[in-house]
C-alpha cells in the first residue's frame, strides 16, 4: 500500500498537465472544465491516480512563478477531487505548492527534484503525504546539454538512495517513499535505453518504481514517430519496464496503458 493505494498490481498514474508548453499536451487542458472531463475520461479509463502539474519540466522550459503555478493547478485539484474518486498527486517543486495543494485536497507529492528546492524536504515532511523522488542530471533548461554518466542505473539509484536517507533523516517514513530514475530528464538516448534495460537496478531501494516514458522523445527518436504517433512505443516502453520492476507508470494514453498492464499483469502472476 502507498497511502491508499494499492500496489499489488502495476498502478497506472494519469497525467493532467495544466500547462501552456508540455512537450506533449500543452495548452489542451486549458480550463477547469476541460480538465475535469478529462480527468473522468481517465478515471473510466482505468487510472489508478492522477498527477496534476502547473510548470512544465521539458527540456528547455522556462519557471513558472509561484502565483502562476498556484492559480493554474489549484482551483483544478480541488474541482476534480468532486468529480472523480481517485488519488490526485501534485506535480511539483515548489514547497509552497505542495502546501497549498495537499489542503486542497492532493494526497501524494510528485517532485522532478528529489525535495531538493529549499524548504521542500521539510515541507514534504510537514504535510505527511507519500512523495516521489526523481532522478535529473541538471535543470529542465540545460538538462539535455551533454549528459554524462559512469554507469547510468548505479548513478540514479546511488543519488536515489541518497534523497532517501535525507527523506528518512527528515522524518519522512520509507513506506511513504517512491523512486522516479527520471527517463529522459539530463540522460540521452543510449542512457534512456540502458536505464529501461537495466531498471531492475533499482530493486535493491526496496521501494515502489515509478516511471514516466509516454510519448517521451527517446521513443521518438527509436522510431522515427511524432510526439502524436508514440503510442505504441509508449506502451512498449510501459510493458518493458513493469516486467523489470516498475510498480507505477505515469502515462498519458490511460486506457491503452492499463490494458497492456492488465496482461503483463497476468503473464507475470502465472509465472509465480
Amino acid at each position: 500500500m502507498l497511502g491508499s493505494l494499492s500496489l499489488q498490481s502495476p498502478a497506472v498514474m494519469g497525467i493532467l498537465n495544466i500547462t501552456p508548453d508540455s512537450f506533449s499536451d500543452g495548452g489542451k487542458l486549458n480550463s477547469v472544465e476541460a480538465a475535469c472531463a478529462q480527468a473522468r475520461s481517465m478515471a473510466a479509463a482505468g487510472a489508478s491516480l492522477l498527477d496534476i502539474g502547473g510548470e512544465s519540466t521539458r527540456p528547455g522550459a522556462l519557471d513558472v512563478s509561484l502565483a502562476e503555478e498556484l492559480q493554474r493547478v489549484i482551483p483544478v485539484i480541488e474541482a476534480v477531487r468532486k468529480v472523480v474518486d481517485l488519488p490526485i498527486s501534485i506535480d511539483t517543486s515548489k514547497p509552497e505548492v505542495m502546501r497549498e495543494a495537499v489542503a486542497a485536497g492532493a494526497l501524494m507529492i510528485n517532485d522532478v527534484m528529489a525535495l531538493q528546492a529549499p524548504g521542500a524536504l521539510q515541507e514534504a515532511a510537514r504535510l505527511n503525504v507519500p512523495v516521489c523522488l526523481m532522478h535529473m542530471q541538471g535543470q529542465p533548461r540545460t538538462m539535455q546539454n551533454s549528459p554524462i554518466y559512469a554507469d547510468v542505473a548505479a548513478d540514479v539509484t546511488a543519488f536515489l538512495s541518497e534523497r532517501v536517507a535525507q527523506c528518512v533523516q527528515a522524518g519522512i517514513r520509507r513506506e511513504q517513499i517512491v523512486v522516479d530514475p527520471g527517463f529522459g530528464f539530463g540522460k540521452a538516448l543510449a542512457h534512456n535505453v540502458e536505464l529501461l534495460a537495466n531498471l531492475r537496478t533499482l530493486q535493491q531501494l526496496g521501494l515502489p518504481v515509478l516511471v514516466g516514458l509516454s510519448r517521451k522523445r527517446s521513443l521518438g527518436d527509436l522510431t522515427g514517430k511524432g510526439v502524436d504517433a508514440r503510442l505504441p512505443a509508449s506502451l512498449s516502453a510501459a510493458t518493458i519496464a513493469v516486467l523489470n520492476g516498475a510498480a507505477i507508470v505515469r502515462a498519458h494514453d490511460v486506457g491503452e496503458t492499463v490494458d497492456a498492464l492488465r496482461i503483463v499483469s497476468a503473464v507475470m502472476e502465472a509465472a509465480i
